[in-house]
């Protein structure tokens, strides 16, 4: 056996081995996301930038732009005003699509004038396409079932609860991030579901010798102080406010609040006291080393994150809908404590930032995190297979505007755009109709309406919805 001290032979031997080593064959991606929040666009770009490093092409799409006639950004504003001014009626609408088992025949018709764009975006070469937004989803697997998208279609969960919107039928392969929302998609009738671990961004991580000293000095922590980290999503939502005056009353921590883009929740904040109060920062990372546990309101990415960093989470107050049914999930999984009533925040952040509790979540939620990088959502987006008769002849098969019967020429562009405004209104009305008819704080969510649908209504402050929306902070 020759000997490998010399260089010539050790090159020789490398070169060996890399002929040897099997060739990964290079894909393109591309990854359908909503700017709804950052959540589904964070796991997006953190999807994008894995593949990307292992080699392959990754494009990114926005479906709300691939809804025509601004509908997609239209629904966006919406949603936001709701769980601003009227969360109430967003808890109406998300009980109502779960009983009903997933979206009505209006978001349905709005999502299928999304089918052709989507196919017209991907490119010729794609070799597989992945859903981090639940509307994306239907479109692909609706493209799946009839044939027209005949690569594998994959769906990220972001969410650690599964509500029935996230199962699409035709979607090859559901990803989760854990066990629990795993369980919840196959009882959903989710086919092939797969636990592939959270998709973060690797700045966060448990810090190292002497980071967390410096994160502390960074945003001027004092030390052997307590502080508890306070996040309510991009948008700033929910009973902000309210639990950071919580927070500083019971005495066992220290509130530092990121508002995201709610500029005005920040003002408020600062009026109210509160010293430590962030806007939007690119620096969650050293905020979470410096604090001692985390208090969030919705179960979205930033609990992920805090997973990720070794940093204990407390699900509190948390917004209607998706918020309660994520904390639900978390606290199943044992990875955050959900605390129900303001009696229990006390103890529940004195044993999360000094007891073994604490360091019983802190390992849960190290746990998620796949050590090997194999059995990640990138490496399982890779190995997707399509399953036993499938068509598979070609990427795509683009059809043009399909007519609704044979012989019937196919519509003009004016006749679909206003059938795109027709079935957008079908979906704004059956979202909020029953809650303005029935909720006793209709007024507040007109209000919140019209704040939406007339730009100069935003400049003028309605004294009306003042105190109401006071109330739900």
């Amino acid at each position: 056996m020759p000997h490998l001290g010399r260089p010539t032979d050790r090159r020789a031997a490398k070169l060996t081995l890399l002929q040897q080593e099997p060739k990964t064959e290079r894909l393109r991606i591309s990854i359908i996301s909503a700017s709804i929040g950052a959540g589904h666009d964070g796991a997006a770009a953190e999807l994008s930038r894995r593949l990307t490093a292992d080699g392959h092409t990754v494009d990114r799409w926005d479906l709300l732009d691939l809804l025509p006639a601004r509908a997609g950004r239209a629904a966006s504003g919406l949603y936001h005003r709701l769980l601003e001014h009227a969360p109430w009626a967003y808890q109406r609408v998300y009980t109502g699509t779960e009983h009903a088992g997933g979206a009505g025949p209006a978001a349905r018709a709005l999502l299928r004038t999304a089918q052709e764009r989507v196919l017209r975006a991907l490119p010729a070469d794609t070799g597989a396409v992945v859903s981090t937004y639940p509307g994306a989803s239907h479109v692909l697997g609706r493209l799946r079932l009839t044939g027209k998208l005949t690569i594998p279609a994959v769906t990220y969960m972001t969410d650690f609860s599964v509500h029935p919107l996230w199962v699409a039928h035709g979607i090859d392969l559901h990803l989760a991030v854990h066990e629990v929302p795993a369980v919840q998609a196959r009882a959903l009738g989710a086919a092939r579901v797969q636990v592939c671990g959270p998709a973060t961004d690797p700045r966060f991580r448990p810090p190292r010798d002497g980071e967390r000293a410096a994160a502390r000095e960074r945003f001027r922590l004092l030390p052997g102080v307590r502080y508890a980290l306070l996040v309510a999503g991009s948008w700033g939502v929910g009973q902000v406010r309210r639990v950071a005056a919580e927070i500083r009353a019971c005495g066992v921590a220290v509130p530092v609040v990121v508002c995201g883009h709610n500029q005005a929740l920040a003002r408020q904040l600062a009026a109210d006291g509160i010293e430590h109060v962030h806007g939007w920062t690119d620096e969650m990372p050293n905020l979470m080393w410096a604090c001692d546990v985390m208090v969030q309101n919705a179960g979205g990415l930033t609990s992920l994150e805090a997973f990720a960093s070794g940093l204990p989470v407390v699900s509190y107050r948390c917004i209607p809908g998706h918020g309660a049914a994520n904390a639900a999930a978390l606290d199943e999984a044992g990875v955050a404590r959900w605390i129900r009533d303001a009696a229990g925040l006390p103890t529940a952040l004195d044993e999360l930032m000094e007891g073994s509790a604490g360091l019983r979540q802190r390992i849960s939620g190290l746990s998620l995190m796949p050590a090997d990088p194999a059995l990640g959502p990138a490496a399982a987006i890779i190995g997707v297979r399509l399953p036993a008769g499938h068509p598979a002849a070609s990427p795509l098969q683009l059809a043009p505007d399909a007519p609704g019967k044979p012989g019937t020429p196919a519509l003009r562009p004016a006749v679909r755009l206003a059938a795109t405004f027709a079935a957008a209104t079908a979906v704004w009305v059956s979202a909020v109709g029953t809650a303005v008819a029935t909720g006793h704080e209709a007024p507040v969510l007109l209000r919140a309406l019209e704040h939406h649908i007339d730009p100069d209504a935003r400049k003028t402050a309605h004294p009306a919805v003042a105190p109401a929306t006071e109330n739900l902070r």
